[in-house]
Formats: C-alpha cells, structure tokens, sequence
C-alpha cells in the first residue's frame, strides 16, 4: 500500500500548477514581438497616439481580435500536436470568435445606440479551444493509424483535419462562445471591482509570493495577460495597469540592494550582479533564492509591489501590451498614454519601499546570520538549490548566481568536467549548426548561446551558427544540441539524428572549450 504525505501532495500541486504555467507560457511567450507591433501600432497611429493616421490606425482593432487570438491558437494547438495541431486549434478558435461577435450583436441589438458592448477579444478563448481541438484530433488520428491503404495517407489526414476543424469551430461558435464571454465578463467585473473599491494593491499578497515558487505564469499567462490585452484595446488610454502588476522590476531589485549593502557572505558577494541581472536583463528568478533564504523577506516583496501598483493607480500609470521579459527596458518600451512618470515612479518607489522593509530584517537578524555563517553554515547555496527544486529544473541565471559566489565551486565543476569522458570527444558530422535549447527558447538558452558564440569568435572559428530554440521547435538541421541535464533526453527524443551535449550550467560550462576544439579539429586548425 502506497501513502502520500502532505508534503509530497502539496509538491505534486505545485508541479502541476508549474506545468500549466509552462504551457500558457508556451502560447504567450512566442507571441511577444506581436504584442510589441501591435503596441507599436497603437501607441503611433491612434487618435491618442504621437502621430494619429485613421487608415493605419484601421490595423489595431483586427489585429488585437483576429490576429493575436489566431497566432495564440496556433501556438497551443503546435504544442499538443505539431503543425495539425496548429491548424486545427486555429479553425476551431475562429469558430470561438465568431460566436462571441455573434452574441455580443445579439445583445447590442436590445441597447440604444450610445450604449452599446464592445467586443470581447478571445485570447481565453484560444488558451482553451485550440488544446482541446488539438488533442482531439490528435486521439482521432490514434483510431485509423496504421489502418489506411498506401496511396490514401495524404487524402485522408488533409479530410480528417478539415472535416474535425469545422465541427469544433461549431462548437466554439455555439457552448464555448457563450462560455468564454460569460467568463470574461465575470473577471472583468472583478477587476474593475477591485479597481473601484482601490483594492488592486491587495493581489500582490498573492502575486509576490507566486512569483517565488514559480507559481505565477498560470496567473500572469492565463489570467492577467488576456484581460490586460482586453483592457488595453478598449481602455481611453490605450493600455492597462494589470501589465504592471507581475513584471514590476522594483521589488527584486529593491530587495537585491538591500543584500547588496546588509547582507552576509556568499549572498552580499553575488547581489549586486544579481541586480543587474534582475533589473535590466528581465530574469526575476536570480532573486528568488535571496528571499528564500529568509522567508519574513516576503513581506518586503509584498510591501514594494503594493506600493508600485498604488502609485500606477493614482497617477495612470499603464502598459500597452505585456512587458517580457520583466526588464526595466521592456517596460518603458510598453508604457501607454504617456504615463512615464506614473510608470518610473511605481518602480522607483516599490524598490525603495522594499529595499527599506529588507534591510530592517537583513539588520534585526545579523548577529543570528554571522553566527551561523561562522559555523560554517551555507544559507544562500540552499537557497539556490531550494529555487532549482521549486522551478522543478536547472536554471543557469540560479547556477551562475552559486557560481559566482565561490570560486572553489566553479573549479569543482570543472574538475567534474575534466574526469567524465566528454560527450563532445568524437563527432563524424560535420558541426555548422548549434543549438541552445530549454522548454521555451528564451532566457537561459539564449545566455548559453551567447557565451558560446563569443568563444567561437574568440578562437577565429567562423561559419559556425549559434542559435537558441525550444525543444518542441527542434528539427533536423541541427548539428549540435546543448541543453541543461535535465532536458537532453526529451532533447534527443526531437532530434535522435543530432549530436547531443548536457550541461549544468549554461553560463560557463567547461564542454564550450570542448565544442570549440572539437570544431577546430574537425577543420584543421588545432
């Protein structure tokens, strides 16, 4: 008999929830640049944009209702089941949009003119329709696999997926539609709720303490992005604050300042790069073992975000579209209808709110941390490892936090490195092409791929490509695939032809010196 205790229920609940918040993220994350360009649209072309032209400004509105919930489908649909699932997801989310602008005319029939619903943009709806229209294709092509003469594969999967994308764009036009435009009312009431009765800086209680667990993309990617990018397309304004409610850089780097000037040992040595990580780069996650370290400090992520959602409530302060990563420069790149004090005020102060709250704990608590510290007790490598345990993966922003703290740690690794046989030892394919891949293609890989190309050009290799994907998007081209761990087996299962490389640590793994001379080699040059 099997028993589950509490704890492991509890993990398994935060499992899950991460999955689900890795998948929203899969279909939002991708979709970013659109986002920029219809920011971009808006905030030039519009009747309250910095050059107004009313024939461009004629792309926003089918671009916010059409484009971005059709590029959203298609990405989850990708994500079940490849491109059919793409195309089927696609189909049937049309079918969800259709509905609603039916229902919504419906309705706007029985109001005077000056009265009248506005349009309700189906990003939810795509987030829900497209996964279930993929999948079921997905078990339909499971009953006749292997079943179909030579010669008729072709006509019948090109059939099947038309005749199954047309049912479930009826089903999204009649069920789902209604569903989906009851559920966006009701979470708009919510909001605009919260709003009224100036209760928005309350969800920081929830969203800060998310944000540490790697709890908040289901939030941020299924809850606040779709009534944010629905707020900004029929807001005065052109933006909405919920943009700013997760991606608020003050309160990370308030409290990495605040280790920077009063913390101890390995964490005051690697705060201030952390910082610069955090605050310009956009990865909030290199403070999240900071935090971990002490838990109380929660308290002062809640305290600065509650007071950079304050601060955007009473000056206006608001986003065009979503600000990915949560860099400083991301979100002046988003800010709408001019509100660029409102927006630099609300992180200035959220910092300095959070820096002050952190600092009287990290001060209140230095004699306990010096004691321990003396016993030669390693708070901040727990910590990192507590944060990799709670992402449920490698990271190498957390791994060159460790890095960077001790040397000696480093050498380890290397010297690890030197005793296992290198993968990269012995290659008869010829390497010009070079991948960086983790689950969604950004961040961690694009650092890996970034460190490797300058050795390449520091070694005067040329001809070498040096890009970073996501597993999913693998294909054959690849010649070499470098991937945390963690990740190389689901890598090589995308690309069993491909040469495959593991690493710890993206940042600053010895196997780059090996994928340099082994081309090297390859060429003649050593």
């Amino acid at each position: 008999m099997t028993t589950t205790s509490p704890a492991q229920t509890r993990g398994g609940a935060r499992v899950a929830v991460q999955r689900f918040g890795t998948f929203l993220s899969g279909m939002i994350m991708p979709l970013i640049p659109a986002l920029i360009a219809w920011g971009i649209f808006t905030a030039f072309f519009i009747e309250k944009g910095w050059t107004p032209n009313a024939q461009l400004a004629t792309i926003v509105g089918p671009f916010i209702h059409y484009l971005l919930p059709i590029l959203i489908a298609y990405l989850g649909g990708h994500l079940v089941y490849a491109v059919r699932g793409g195309v089927v997801g696609a189909i049937a989310t049309f079918g969800v949009i259709a509905g609603s602008d039916f229902l919504i005319a419906q309705v706007n029939a029985t109001l005077p003119a000056d009265n009248q619903l506005g349009e309700v943009n189906m990003f939810i709806g795509a987030m829900i329709m497209a996964p279930i229209a993929a999948w079921t294709m997905k078990m339909l092509d499971r009953l006749w696999e292997g079943k179909v003469r030579a010669g008729f594969e072709m006509l019948v999967n090109m059939f099947s997926a038309g005749i199954w994308g047309f049912v479930m764009a009826i089903v999204g036009f009649y069920p789902l539609a209604w569903l989906i435009n009851g559920l966006m009312n009701v979470l708009s009431t919510a909001v605009n709720w919260l709003v009224e009765t100036n209760l928005l800086p309350l969800t920081s209680i929830i969203i800060e303490p998310a944000k540490v667990f790697f709890l908040n993309n289901a939030l941020n990617h299924g809850v606040l992005t779709p009534l944010g990018l629905d707020q900004a397309a029929t807001s005065d304004g052109g933006g909405s604050i919920l943009f700013l409610l997760e991606a608020n850089p003050g309160p990370g780097v308030g409290l990495l300042l605040a280790f920077t000037f009063f913390g101890i040992g390995a964490a005051r040595a690697s705060a201030p790069g952390a910082a610069i990580i955090q605050f310009f780069g956009g990865i909030h996650e290199v403070y999240f073992p900071y935090a971990l370290m002490k838990p109380i400090l929660i308290v002062a992520l809640i305290a600065g975000g509650m007071t950079g959602v304050t601060t955007n409530m009473l000056l206006g302060g608001m986003l065009r579209a979503p600000a990915a990563p949560g860099s400083i420069l991301a979100v002046m790149a988003q800010v709408a209808n001019n509100s660029y004090v409102a927006v630099i005020l609300s992180v200035i102060l959220s910092a300095a709110v959070t820096f002050i709250v952190a600092s009287i704990i990290l001060r209140a608590s230095r004699k306990r941390d010096l004691a321990a510290a003396e016993l030669g007790t390693d708070s901040f490598s727990a910590a990192v490892s507590k944060t990799e345990a709670n992402k449920g993966k490698k990271s190498d922003a957390l791994s060159g936090l460790r890095g960077s703290a001790t040397a000696p740690a480093a050498t380890t690794d290397a010297a690890a490195a030197a005793s296992t046989p290198a993968e990269t030892a012995v290659t008869e394919r010829e390497i010009t092409n070079v991948v960086f891949a983790c689950d969604a293609g950004m961040g961690s890989s694009a650092m890996g791929a970034s460190v490797l190309r300058n050795k390449f050009k520091k070694a005067g290799v040329e001809g070498v490509t040096v890009t970073n994907k996501a597993i999913a998007n693998l294909d054959p081209s690849a010649d070499l695939v470098i991937t945390q761990q963690q990740l190389t087996d689901r890598a090589r299962g995308v690309t069993p032809d491909s040469m495959h490389v593991s690493v710890d640590n993206f940042m600053n793994s010895p196997k780059y010196d090996e994928v340099v001379e082994m081309v090297r080699r390859q060429r003649g040059d050593a």
